[in-house]
């Protein structure tokens, strides 16, 4: 097992711990939420994302960072285009990903959710390795902790409609299904 049940730190990631995360109320994780980010907007690799999550976003390398350099946010892991795996909160923390949102008539979906970064955009396909990388840390999430199941994985787009898209419609959810029904997973 990679993940640490006790500690909620992945084994097979980079650690870049972020601020950015609290306690959760009531220590549950019953959802997955898969997202989409990029910094600058659809530029890849510039190690940006690991600076924004870390409240070190270079504010006058791009005009885009002024707009975003003052918010504090994180998300438990993200995903590389080429798979590499960083996490930036433990599991047993509340990463700060959600913002305003609901899942299954429920609100404050950080409360009980893990957050997952894909590098990419609503308009671009993810590439194979982030799937492959995608697959194998929701399936070590979903043996870990009992009360999530595929059922239980969405897009951001599902839990705040309206005002968020990702990971947008190049996702490929029956891959992601398929590949964890390939594991053996519920």
């Amino acid at each position: 097992m990679q993940l640490d049940p006790v500690s909620g730190w992945y084994a097979d990631a980079q650690h870049c711990p972020s601020a950015n995360c609290n306690a959760r109320p009531q220590g549950e994780i019953s959802l997955l939420v898969i997202h989409n980010i990029s910094l600058p907007p659809g530029q890849f690799g510039t190690g940006k994302v690991q600076q924004f999550f870390q409240n070190q976003l270079p504010v006058d390398e791009h005009p885009y960072f002024a707009g975003i350099a003052h918010l504090q946010v994180s998300a438990h892991f993200l995903i590389e285009r080429d798979g590499v795996v960083t996490q930036f909160v433990s599991c047993n923390e509340r990463a700060w990903h959600a913002g305003v949102s609901s899942f299954d008539g429920r609100d404050n979906c950080n409360d009980f959710s893990l957050g997952i970064e894909l590098e990419g955009t609503d308009d671009q396909p993810f590439t194979d390795a982030q799937y492959t990388a995608l697959a194998r840390l929701a399936g070590e999430l979903l043996q870990v902790y009992p009360t999530l199941g595929v059922e239980r994985i969405c897009g951001h787009s599902d839990i705040a409609p309206g005002r968020k898209t990702d990971p947008g419609p190049y996702f490929d959810w029956p891959r992601l299904r398929a590949a964890l029904l390939d594991q053996g997973e519920r």
